[in-house]
């Protein structure tokens, strides 16, 4: 089936469909559009397109192309009407086979949004008390904004919408009004360019208050699902879209937003390979992870661009703060933590637990200290670390300066010589324990009386135990380390090891990965 392409006779979905079968393929989405019979209070009763064919047809094909590469989907097309249409005829149809259906819900609606704003159609609403004339699709689609490529935005149904006739201009009088701000200082906003690294906790009110301030150009870096333990600190998301790729949905809902934001989606973890790529394109990286090792890995990063970078992080009720700035005296993070807390060592919110408001409120101070250095307002700012207690109320600043032994001239290059093999897969307890392995539960007590120990587990060290210099762990033998999903056992093993433990070995996936 051609991947795009107009028709003077009726469209015919299922034969379309059939040519997207695919027998890989488990998810399939389409978007109809239909003639109705009215638009803003007035009666239509019949409508007519035209289209500047040959240049339509050569960009419809580029959009498909673009969604089949953009979401990974398996086949993808498009049909649109030419001539004239009776009321309930079909205007338009696109067609989405994937491997799953997320996939095929977001191509297909990124498909439909650019077709409306890129590919030269005409049209006509023939209306009881007169016609429209001849109305430019691609104009109307375009008035709010001229940026194409992003995914989500809402412009006007080519069968007769009651906004299609004014697309509608965010307003930003609320913060223009602001003297520091003004007409020039939403210019320097709409010029702007921010990555965002991780739309989790931190990252949704980060992403949510940049584009709705206006920030011209938005890059959204995240590898991770939306999961159902997301969504009470992570409002961007809803039910359905439980198992969606975060950054994919977050680029759909902040189109909502403000349609003037373009939105780069990086369906993808920050990594050694791809760090120094990402960021280097943008004029300012919020780091909004929840993990050390990708914190420090954006740190050497802008330290390496010179770029300036806002960094926050959450521990139940508590959070921090701090500003990088590329200038002589200004600490980034490694002058305050030479070496990068080992993840795991530290709950994060899948461990330690939290409450929505908590990073809520960091995100919100992250949000606006980078649109302080987008304005200009941060003159005043002093280098070091802002503690903020959300029980108490009450926040510390701690001031600090670069460390002369901190190496800005030469930054790290990450934590990449941790990635030694140091787990290990087995398919049950007692196949570890014949392999010659003496297991150990890091598990805390409050896990252990929720969840009974295994009784092939000879140890119980809690992790916190080890961590406060309350225990220690063995010198000699052979020990597999054992937590509930892997991830503290990981950390505390490359903690031992890089103290000389060298037959400190983790059990991959933890007790879950057996128990499933």
């Amino acid at each position: 089936m051609q991947a795009f392409g107009f028709s003077t006779e009726p469209l015919a979905p299922e034969r379309y469909r059939a040519g997207l079968e695919n027998p890989t393929a488990g998810g399939y989405a389409s978007f109809e559009g239909w003639v109705r019979d009215h638009n803003e209070g007035r009666r239509v009763h019949r409508l007519e397109y035209e289209a500047f064919e040959a240049l339509g047809i050569r960009e419809g094909e580029r959009i498909v192309a673009e969604a089949v590469e953009r979401f990974g989907v398996s086949r993808a097309a498009c049909v649109h009407r030419v001539g004239a249409l009776e009321i309930g005829e079909l205007a338009v149809w696109v067609g989405v086979s994937a491997a799953h259906r997320g996939e095929a819900f977001a191509a297909c609606r990124y498909i439909i949004d650019e077709v409306k704003h890129r590919v030269p159609i005409w049209k006509k609403e023939h209306y009881t008390d007169g016609d429209s004339g001849w109305v430019n699709c691609e104009r109307c689609a375009a008035a709010a904004h001229d940026h194409h490529d992003h995914p989500g935005h809402t412009g006007h149904e080519h069968a007769g919408s009651d906004n299609e006739r004014v697309a509608f201009v965010h307003d930003y009088s609320r913060q223009t009004a602001l003297p520091e701000v003004g007409a020039a200082g939403q210019a320097r906003l709409a010029a702007s360019s921010v990555l965002v690294v991780g739309a989790g906790g931190l990252g949704v009110p980060v992403l949510q208050y940049l584009a709705a301030a206006g920030v011209g150009r938005i890059g959204i870096v995240d590898g991770d699902v939306v999961e159902g333990s997301n969504l009470h600190r992570q409002p961007l998301y809803g039910i359905a879209d439980v198992g969606r790729p975060k950054a994919v949905v977050a680029a759909e809902r902040l189109a909502g937003i403000n349609g003037d934001a373009h939105l780069e989606v990086f369906d993808t973890d920050a990594t050694v390979e791809n760090i120094d790529d990402l960021v280097g394109s943008y004029d300012l990286v919020v780091e909004c992870t929840d993990n050390f090792r990708a914190k420090f890995l954006v740190n050497d990063a802008v330290v390496r661009a010179a770029l300036p970078a806002v960094f926050a992080s959450v521990h139940q009720y508590e959070g921090q703060l701090q500003v990088y700035r590329p200038e002589p005296d200004w600490p980034c993070l490694r002058c305050l933590w030479p070496e990068a807390p080992r993840d795991g060592l530290v709950g994060n919110c899948a461990q330690a637990g939290g409450l929505g408001p908590v990073p809520g409120t960091l995100g919100a101070l992250q949000a606006m200290q980078a649109l302080k250095r987008i304005l200009g307002l941060d003159e005043a700012d002093v280098p070091g670390l802002l503690m903020v207690d959300l029980l108490s109320l009450e926040t510390h600043r701690v001031t600090a300066r670069r460390d002369p032994a901190c190496r800005h001239d030469r930054p790290g290059r990450s934590d990449a010589a941790t990635d030694a093999p140091l787990e290990l897969e087995f398919g049950s307890l007692a196949e570890a324990r014949a392999s010659g392995f003496e297991l150990v539960d890091i598990r805390e007590p409050w896990e252990r009386r929720h969840d009974a120990p295994e009784a092939l587990i000879q140890s119980h060290l809690p992790l916190s135990e080890i961590v406060n210099g309350r225990a220690s762990f063995p010198a000699e033998g052979r020990y597999l380390v054992v937590c509930a999903h892997g991830v503290r056992s990981l950390a505390l093993a490359e903690h031992l090891r890089a103290q000389g433990h060298a037959g400190v070995f983790s059990m991959r996936g933890g007790l879950a990965a057996l128990r499933a």
